[in-house]
């Protein structure tokens, strides 16, 4: 195994960094995905080096072969986590390793090669520091981290490439969802499958958002702001949204969301809300749920709340579900008590305003 104790890191500083004054103005309203920082962090593989050259150097555009393996193969993967201004200036990274985890994880099932945790955390410690500066202020904001890695060979042939690139790049981040509206509408996608067991569901590769895309696209044509998939064996059963996962409330005071699988993203949000409920007491279930038992329970009065999860929209309320032969709301359409009480439970953890009982916040300066 490859020693990464020993890897240098070397840093070139950009030569011609944004403006302090300019980059105050794009912080005042980032949005999301549009902005990015000065730097970037690159390590590359090759099956001769093992990991080797790892750098944060000047944000850039790659150059790439037109045979380049990821263009032809798709092999590539990402990851999604934040770096939230703590109350006394400094800044934290949550549960990094969790997603190194599930980086290696990904990694495993596209038939790349593994990045060891230690180089995954620290080319985005090295990375926020260098851009600790971007790190915005104020609710719902924080600084957005894209790990990413590809198969970066130049060669045509069905195989796993021998080469890779890893890159993280870094964009301040204010609320996922536009508008502001309290809940969002879902429209529940009849004939586009997600991931089918035996696919790369469970994985975080770039194919599984493509493939969602058309369906996205279809939610939004029916006034709706994100698609819902069901299995791909019984096309009855709930399993996520297009780029989140999903969670009942019930009357009882319990929650359910559906198992993971192979089929549905481990997402880190969604460990981090199971873990929460249990600390207090709710019961929480990881079982399936048919989207005709949705309809019924929140016809009855018996489901109470439903909410989205995930990296980038953090917790987001549930209001109304549509599909070509039903519309019904949740709730009050609206935000649910328990939904508001875990997300300000986390996000307080994230932002070290709250005590953090499970060590998820990694301290960076």
């Amino acid at each position: 195994m490859q020693d990464t104790s020993i890897l240098d890191f070397e840093f070139e500083a950009h030569a011609n960094p944004v403006a302090e004054t300019d980059r105050a103005a794009l912080l005042a309203n980032p949005g999301f995905g549009k902005i990015f920082t000065d730097h970037m962090a690159v390590i590359r593989y090759s099956v001769d080096k093992g990991w080797h050259d790892a750098r944060v150097q000047p944000r850039a555009p790659l150059q790439i072969d037109p045979a380049c393996a990821v263009l032809h193969y798709a092999q590539e993967i990402f990851e999604g986590l934040k770096a939230y201004r703590l109350p006394d200036g400094g800044a934290a990274l949550f549960r990094a390793d969790a997603n190194a985890r599930r980086f290696a994880e990904s990694a495993e099932r596209l038939a790349m090669p593994p990045l060891p945790a230690a180089l995954f955390r620290e080319l985005i410690r090295a990375l926020v520091r260098a851009d600790r500066d971007w790190i915005p202020e104020g609710d719902g904001a924080s600084l957005y981290l894209r790990p990413f890695m590809f198969a970066s060979e130049t060669f045509l042939g069905v195989r796993p490439a021998h080469e890779y690139l890893y890159i993280v790049i870094a964009s301040p981040a204010g609320a996922y969802f536009k508008g502001g509206a309290p809940s969002v509408t879902l429209w529940t996608s009849d004939h586009y499958t997600r991931a089918a067991p035996g696919g790369t569901g469970a994985a975080k590769c770039g194919g599984n958002y493509a493939a969602s895309l058309v369906a996205q696209a279809e939610a939004i044509e029916k006034g709706c702001d994100q698609v819902v998939f069901l299995d791909a064996v019984e096309n009855r059963f709930v399993e996520e949204l297009g780029g989140m996962n999903v969670f009942f409330v019930f009357e009882d005071g319990s929650i359910q969301t559906p198992p993971l699988g192979g089929t549905i993203l481990p997402g880190i949000t969604r460990e981090s809300l199971i873990t929460l409920a249990r600390d207090a007491g709710v019961s929480v279930r990881e079982e399936r749920y048919s989207m005709e038992q949705w309809q019924a329970d929140a016809a009855s009065g018996k489901l109470r709340e439903a909410f989205a999860c995930g990296t980038a929209a953090v917790v987001t309320p549930i209001g109304r579900v549509r599909g070509r032969d039903f519309d019904f709301a949740i709730g009050n359409g609206g935000p649910g008590m328990l939904t508001e009480k875990l997300r300000e439970q986390l996000t307080s953890i994230q932002r070290g305003t709250a005590a953090d009982p499970h060590g998820w916040v990694d301290r960076l300066f």
